[in-house]
């Protein structure tokens, strides 16, 4: 249809949805995903969800390398980063709410850009925290177990991984609310001895640590390593996006958790890091460098920090809490990689995709669940490569593909743009709209292009490292035989601006039993070209 949608063509729509259309029910047939996720949830997953290792053990080496100014520089870039990939993500997954985000990249940018894998590796952190009190038993023994935990969890369905998801994430919030009040307490001379800690660390020339050479040279490097550190930490808030295809009234309930994505990074991971620089030397023999720690691995900086203050009693119990922080984070790692992997299927990006779009009846798609469940099994690495050392080749290689999902995120968001701009739809008629765009957007892409590429600068000296090497890298050429692949082999084509797709599937939740939130946005007149139904 060459003519644009007037309201009342609109109206009619969104009447007829409620009988089912043939092809409306085909629609729903297909996403047979359980819209269960409540936007209370949704919201406190967007807080505190994606809280994990990156933070609560990774910061220990950014600190190491970087002292606490380069520690506050590294998470303060990078969060800026993942704000403006979060808030552009949540502008194109709220206009087409589907599973994972594979549909949404091959509909503005090439099919061919939907191929995407995340792969976990939460458990051997749990087994580092678990070693703080049994550096004797093997981590294996507690990796199986949490494994076996976090699987049952995500095949008991999205109402109990919603449920589950909320109270770790509240737990998450108050714990480390109460770590960092403390941690400021403590500075302050809330400790035993009585002493008045302060940034003691950031005097003296200990702000910025000399890494790799010395002088301004070094202090670069040791900055710059932190960006790597702070990328994998917030690696994982894309969980908002990938709830989409599973979220009651998507279109209100994502972009109310997609603004509350600032204040826990302002909160939680800048508060925590000044809390680190503050009360953690850069130099304490207990943080993770290099995959190289004492055997108590758990090397937290946060129990480190407690531990500093002569606070007997306190670091266990802050170890055990940080044990939440790593189930919940692999529970929801495992739940990304499932829909992400139906995403691909429904679209047809994988062999027997009809086989991979099968779900049980609480609506786990329980085949692409077992499939990534098999990636667990990486984590067992830590019984020959040590705790420390899996931890760190894992963090490379989640780090890249993480960082290239990013990526797409971004060109995604901005061909979304251009189509938009092409087309004559205006940004402001859409559910919600990124802030500092189309500019966030283009900076973002370019950071995180070149974090990207320099990341593993640290493994050319003194000597060659091709361990590092493979595990910082391996996700550039995996993505782009990947991509090249399928685009040559299926002979896709980049998508040309005016010809971006708007309207198909819009009504895909037209089965949605909150249909009359959804309608209030269905009614706005929207200027598009043409209408397929």
């Amino acid at each position: 249809m060459a003519n644009s949608i007037t309201r009342s063509q609109d109206e009619q729509r969104s009447a007829s949805s409620h009988s089912g259309s043939p092809d409306e029910k085909k629609a729903g047939q297909k996403e047979n995903l359980h819209r269960a996720l409540s936007e209370k949830q949704i919201s406190m997953i967007a807080i505190g969800g994606s809280i994990g290792t990156g933070l609560i053990i990774a910061s220990g080496t950014a600190l190491a390398q970087g002292g606490p100014a380069g520690l506050l520089i590294g998470y303060l870039a990078m969060g800026a980063v993942c704000w403006v990939v979060i808030t552009a993500l949540g502008e194109v997954i709220s206009f087409l709410p589907l599973a994972g985000f594979t549909g949404t990249a091959g509909r503005y940018v090439d099919p061919a850009a939907g191929y995407l894998l995340i792969v976990p590796n939460q458990t051997n952190a749990s087994a580092l925290l678990i070693s703080y009190w049994r550096p004797d038993l093997s981590g294996s023994i507690f990796i199986a177990i949490f494994t076996v935990f976090i699987i049952v969890s995500n095949f008991c369905g999205v109402r109990f991984f919603g449920h589950f998801e909320y109270w770790m994430s509240f737990a998450k919030i108050v714990i480390l609310t109460a770590i960092i009040l403390g941690g400021f307490i403590i500075s302050l001379g809330g400790n035993p001895s009585n002493e008045r800690i302060g940034f003691r660390y950031w005097t003296q020339g200990r702000a910025f640590v000399e890494y790799k050479e010395q002088g301004a040279l070094g202090r670069f490097l040791g900055v710059w390593s932190t960006l790597t550190s702070a990328m994998f930490a917030y690696l994982g808030s894309e969980l908002v996006g990938v709830t989409a295809g599973e979220t009651a009234n998507p279109r209100r309930a994502l972009p109310r958790a997609i603004k509350m994505v600032i204040y826990r990074i302002l909160i939680f991971y800048i508060g925590g890091v000044i809390v680190i620089g503050m009360l953690v030397s850069p130099q304490n023999p207990g943080l993770v460098v290099k995959g190289k720690a004492a055997k108590t691995a758990a090397a937290s900086p946060f129990v480190l920090a407690i531990k500093s203050a002569n606070i007997n009693a306190l670091p266990s119990v802050v170890n055990a809490a940080l044990l939440v922080f790593t189930l919940s984070a692999s529970n929801s790692d495992l739940f990304v990689a499932s829909r992400t992997l139906f995403g691909l299927a429904r679209d047809g990006y994988t062999p027997f995709s009809k086989f991979l779009q099968r779900t049980n009846r609480w609506g786990v798609p329980y085949v692409c669940l077992s499939i990534c469940s098999l990636f667990c099994a990486l984590a067992f690495l830590n019984a020959s490569s040590g705790g420390a050392t899996t931890f760190t080749y894992l963090t490379n290689t989640v780090t890249i593909f993480g960082g290239i999902a990013w990526w797409g995120i971004l060109v995604t968001h901005i061909r979304f743009m251009a189509g938009l701009r092409a087309q004559g739809i205006s940004r402001k008629t859409l559910p919600y709209a990124a802030p500092l765009q189309p500019y966030g957007s283009y900076i973002a892409l370019f950071v995180t292009s070149l974090v990207l590429f320099f990341k593993g600068f640290n493994v050319f000296w003194p000597v060659f490292d091709y361990r590092n090497f493979i595990t910082n890298y391996i996700g550039i050429p995996v993505t782009a035989f990947i991509f090249l692949g399928w685009k040559f082999y299926h002979k896709t084509k980049f998508i040309k601006a005016s010809e971006m797709d708007f309207t198909t599937a819009r009504n895909f939740d037209i089965l949605d039993t909150a249909w009359q939130d959804e309608e209030k946005w269905y009614r706005k007149p929207l200027a598009v070209k043409h209408l397929v139904i």
